[in-house]
């Protein structure tokens, strides 16, 4: 099984492996040029080298601050010259084009907004997501849209209208993802649940599949994003919900391979919200509640075909884990920042940890994804407390901390040697 990387190009999806070593530095140049999804084009929540600020302090080298139109968690994406966010505006979904000195370019609304229910959530939960020529964004409303650079609409869908009523305790926050040819979505609620696929360019739907499961009560609500791998020589969907984690062909979405077994005590209210991670052959799974002290985390073997859950789990550990926030991938480890704060560097050949150190203590959660550039860890707690920590030469070492003065739920994100952070007013760029 090998990594597919997704690189924005006018022309195609490029797709690159990472096991091969054949990545030119030509190639890896652009393809840490843009971060075209929440994740980044690797989606791994990190970049490999660079050199990126010491502290993203508003008193000291804050480079420009925008005023978002309204409140949204999405993380921000940017491709090329464009910086792209979602927000509501005048209370209708909406995506916000930038350059990267944050002046605004445009601003295109799409229908009326569906307010979050959590204190941190809200209607603009899923991040855009582009492969450069169009911008594809998903909104709670159920508004699919292709946006075109210029904030013209290519089309746009109403998921909800056209599937029926989402059944989710929380908000949605799955995003969009993209194959050479279509947008990926997937919804994991209680009810039937699916992955479906839509033709880029025309918005026509083109297949749909089932994917439901028996789980204990809230076990089938999924919040996480599906990862684009190479499966067995084709590229290949990996979706996990409903305590499963399943790969299905980009062509026609059959399932190909599942496994199961993640929540072994048939445990109650843990929907899925982390992200995984997949390194060479193995994929990281989060599960359990970590923010309730019940963490379980898994590696598992991507090979095989049909039901692997009794043969390809191949470590499992239930001292260390996340609930929200999803892991980060760099130089081969994996790091985690956990719900309350920990910090957890660990080999996911076979899950044994290199190091854990735990940030201040804190009332306040982790919600945001950490992201890895140049060998810094950039993380954000919910009451806008953001931390820069060097992890070089396998070590942790505080490097800065700073207070933003607003809530902080978005992932932060690369931006040529700067940094951005969404918080829940403003749009935040650090560095020079």
């Amino acid at each position: 099984m090998r990594r597919i990387l997704l690189m924005p190009s006018t022309l195609s999806v490029l797709l690159l492996s990472l096991t091969t070593g054949n990545v030119s530095a030509q190639e890896r140049e652009q393809a840490n040029a843009d971060w075209h999804s929440w994740r980044g084009s690797q989606s791994s929540g990190s970049l490999e080298g660079g050199d990126f600020p010491t502290e993203l302090n508003p008193e000291q080298n804050l480079a420009w601050k925008f005023e978002l139109p309204g409140k949204g968690c999405s993380t921000p994406i940017v491709v090329g010259d464009s910086i792209y966010i979602t927000a509501p505006a005048d209370g209708q979904d909406a995506l916000v084009c930038l350059d990267r000195n944050g002046q605004q370019q445009w601003l295109t609304k799409f229908s009326e907004q569906e307010q979050g229910k959590h204190r941190n959530g809200s209607g603009s939960n899923a991040s855009p997501v582009s492969d450069g020529d169009a911008v594809f964004s998903y909104f709670k409303s159920g508004t699919l849209v292709a946006v075109e650079k210029d904030g013209s609409i290519r089309w746009q869908d109403n998921l909800v209208e056209r599937f029926g009523k989402v059944e989710l305790y929380w908000d949605h926050g799955t995003s969009p993802i993209l194959t050479d040819k279509y947008v990926v979505m997937v919804r994991m609620h209680a009810g039937d649940s699916w992955v479906a696929a839509f033709d880029k360019l025309s918005g026509d739907l083109v297949w749909k599949v089932d994917r439901n499961y028996e789980t204990p009560r809230e076990g089938d609500q999924g919040y996480a994003t599906p990862v684009l791998i190479e499966f067995q020589g084709k590229p290949a969907v990996l979706v996990y919900g409903a305590e499963h984690l399943t790969i299905h062909d980009v062509a026609d979405g059959k399932m190909l391979w599942q496994c199961g077994g993640f929540n072994p005590d048939k445990t109650d209210l843990w929907p899925t919200i982390a992200m995984p991670v997949v390194v060479d052959d193995v994929a990281v799974v989060a599960a359990g509640r970590n923010d309730r002290r019940e963490p379980l985390l898994y590696g598992v073997k991507l090979d095989g075909s049909g039901d692997v859950s009794e043969t390809n789990v191949i470590w499992n550990r239930d001292d260390i884990g996340t609930f929200v926030p999803s892991p980060a991938v760099w130089e081969g480890h994996v790091y985690l920042v956990r719900d309350r704060g920990e910090v957890e560097c660990f080999n996911p050949a076979d899950g044994t940890s290199v190091w854990r150190e735990t940030l201040p203590k804190h009332r306040s959660n982790y919600y945001a994804s950490p992201l890895i550039a140049g060998g810094l860890l950039y993380c954000a707690r919910e009451d806008g407390t953001v931390f820069v920590i060097d992890i070089r030469d396998r070590k942790f070492n505080v490097l800065a901390e700073a207070e933003l003065e607003e809530s902080v739920i978005g992932s932060a994100v690369p931006l040529g040697k700067q940094v951005l952070v969404r918080g829940e007013n403003h749009l935040f760029c650090f560095g020079e």
